[in-house]
């Protein structure tokens, strides 16, 4: 654990002020409300470790600050189907304390750090802050786009239709908390991964790779993604970026 004070946390939760800004401006009063939830400890969490398990009574609300983390739902026999990525800047299901318990897992990609928040205290602030509310709703209302479009992908969409969609989805999210250098951006995630969240075997996910590769599309090494063509990327995997809801 990290305690942090006022002026570090600022640059800590940068990335969210980033992404509520995309969905409409916000005052130097709504970002203040937003930093003074998060002044104290800032947790660590190792790669290859769970932040939370299913089945758990949820608590607080977490914010990712740095590192990739994942929603996933796992078998008895141990196979996983990673549902959802969170990136810095992302909520951890904002609204997930209102349950009893959790009905999915939330694990550490890779290192991590984060914040937890008391939900009366977060409440206290939306209830002020009305403009603040409407963007943390908007926020809220991409994640659940996002997840129509990743069902869409599994039920639909072929492998290199799918993956390809998943780049151009990463990129998009990336670039709005300013995390895109031109069109490459860091990308710490293995292949095993990839496979989990694109329902592909390994074998199939990295023959679908090369083929990205191999078109012209992408390149990948030392944990690193950029695009090589970001349009003809798109009509491939027939990307429509509405549903992320980018204003800004």
């Amino acid at each position: 654990m990290t305690t942090i004070g006022a002026k570090e946390n600022v640059t800590a939760i940068e990335p969210l002020l980033r992404l509520l800004s995309r969905y409409m401006p916000l005052d130097e009063a709504d970002r203040a409300a937003l930093s003074g939830l998060m002044v104290g400890t800032l947790l660590q969490r190792e790669a290859r470790t769970d932040i939370a398990r299913e089945g758990d009574k949820p608590t607080v609300i977490r914010l990712l600050v740095s590192g990739w983390a994942c929603r996933y739902k796992d078998l008895p026999d141990g196979r996983r189907q990673i549902v959802g990525f969170f990136l810095p800047g992302d909520f951890c299901d904002l609204n997930v304390y209102i349950l009893s318990e959790l009905d999915h897992s939330i694990g550490a990609l890779t290192d991590v750090r984060y914040f937890e928040i008391q939900p009366h205290q977060f409440q206290e602030v939306i209830d002020a802050r009305p403009h603040l509310t409407r963007a943390l709703l908007w926020h809220e209302l991409v994640t659940s786009g996002i997840q129509r479009e990743w069902l869409l992908s599994i039920g639909q969409r072929s492998p290199l239709e799918r993956l390809a969609h998943l780049f151009v989805e990463l990129y998009y999210r990336l670039r709005a908390v300013d995390l895109v250098d031109d069109l490459a951006f860091d990308f710490p995630i293995t292949q095993h991964h990839l496979a989990e969240a694109n329902g592909m075997s390994l074998v199939h996910l990295n023959r679908t790779l090369q083929e990205l590769r191999r078109a012209g599309l992408i390149e990948l090494a030392d944990r690193q993604l950029r695009i090589v063509d970001l349009d003809e990327l798109k009509r491939v995997a027939m990307f429509k970026r509405s549903y992320l809801h980018f204003n800004r």
